[in-house]
């Protein structure tokens, strides 16, 4: 079966196909954001809103929920809606705390892999071979994880080591990198709080700084997953699969086989992120680690229209939200209310330049009450710190669900033959 062949499957109609940005435009609009965010850190005195430290912790906090994307992501272009992606993610924490403790940290990435994949295999055989509905099985697997992990916590982490039932013992670090002579002359500019160029200085400075070396293999998982995806005619029957299987069945694509490795490699992936989460992100395996980042990484998924790229925006967007919440806390979430005020009220000029007057009204609206509450207030209440990441998430899935378009057959149920 040649490429161009399987091509006319999954490819959509040009004339409902949405023009994609180019480069230079997605640089400007990353430009226009990070000086927006540098207006609001001088008018808020939030200076550590684009700090080394922030950026670096961001960046720490996005990996996992971008990971468990980018798992989502592989399994929905195949067809089946991965809601499993917690457990599986619970699975890798385990498995790689387990292993790491005793064997070493890349070890423990290893199994952290492994365990995330025997998740992603059992929700491949509930879904794939015996159709039972996605979500069930999702949430079935998500419930399953944390009994597994919480039995073999009983008897496997060393007390004497200082293991417990919900907690393994401490994990070696992965090396971490930092440029020498470039971070510290990023991190000095960025002490300056000049307007966008130490807000530059400091996400630059946040890459460059204190970088672990799983996470620079995190990051290549990305444009890894868009050239295997997009450019190799594996990818394209892969996507085949979550368009028309019927019709890539008809062209001699095993379905079946597909939606297998999919779904695997998406298991593996949420496993990945436990692993980074138990290894990287915190030194220790700790019962309840995973804190919903599963269900935030298939959120993130979604805002990025089950693309890499947007996915990879998600997940940064959310993993800064969380990360203010533990640099600087109730002012930095206090200065988010005012780049909220000002995003609403460019949304509001948008909105009329569309003439769509209700929406612009309703956005004005809340525009007003975000400058009033920031007016009146210093800081916000820590209730409301600690649930930032979980409304961001919430609030940029409300705005953007309207352009989104999910592969035509995911969640479908599929039986081999069944267009014959």
């Amino acid at each position: 079966m040649s490429t161009s062949t399987v091509s006319a499957v999954s490819a959509a109609p040009k004339k409902s196909a949405r023009r994609k940005l180019s480069v230079p435009v997605i640089l400007l609009i990353v430009a226009g954001a990070l000086a927006l965010v540098s207006l609001v850190r001088i008018i808020s005195g939030a200076d550590d809103l684009t700090s080394v430290g922030q950026v670096s912790g961001a960046l720490q906090l996005a990996i996992p929920i971008g990971l468990a994307g980018l798992g989502g992501l592989w399994a929905e272009r195949a067809g089946v809606v991965n809601i499993g992606l917690e457990g599986m993610m619970i699975l890798g924490t385990w498995f790689g705390a387990y292993a790491g403790y005793q064997w070493g940290p890349w070890t423990g990435v290893a199994l952290g892999i492994v365990g995330g994949a025997l998740g992603g295999l059992l929700h491949a055989v509930i879904t794939v071979t015996f159709g039972v509905n996605h979500i069930v099985s999702g949430v079935a697997i998500n419930i399953l994880a944390v009994g597994v992990t919480r039995y073999l916590s009983n008897f496997t982490f060393d007390k004497a080591a200082g293991g417990s039932s919900k907690q393994s013992p401490r994990i070696d670090e992965i090396t971490k990198i930092t440029i020498p002579g470039l971070s510290d002359w990023l991190r000095d500019i960025q002490g300056k709080h000049w307007f966008f160029v130490s807000d530059v200085a400091g996400v630059l400075g946040g890459l460059v700084t204190n970088l672990s070396l799983l996470t620079v293999v995190a990051l290549l998982l990305i444009p890894a997953t868009i050239w295997i995806l997009w450019h190799t005619a594996f990818g394209l029957r892969l996507r085949s699969c979550g368009e028309n299987p019927v019709a890539a069945e008809s062209l001699g694509v095993n379905v079946y086989k597909y939606k297998y490795i999919a779904v695997v490699v998406s298991g593996g992936l949420a496993g990945l992120a436990g692993a980074f989460l138990a290894i990287v992100a915190t030194g220790i395996y700790q019962e309840g680690q995973t804190g919903g980042r599963g269900y935030i990484g298939l959120a993130a998924m979604i805002f990025g229209n089950w693309m890499p790229g947007g996915m990879a925006l998600g997940a940064g967007l959310f993993g800064f939200t969380d990360s203010l919440k533990l640099r600087g806390g109730a002012e930095n979430v206090h200065a988010m209310l005012l780049l909220l005020a000002i995003l609403l009220l460019l949304v509001v000029f948008w909105q009329l330049y569309k003439k769509k007057y209700l929406p612009a009204a309703i956005s004005a609206v809340a525009a007003v009450l975000l400058f009033v509450w920031y007016s009146l207030t210093n800081e916000v209440p820590s209730q409301f710190v600690d649930a930032a990441p979980y409304i961001t998430t919430l609030l940029v899935l409300a705005l953007s669900a309207q352009r989104l378009r999910m592969p035509k057959a995911d969640g479908m149920p599929y039986r081999k033959g069944q267009g014959k």
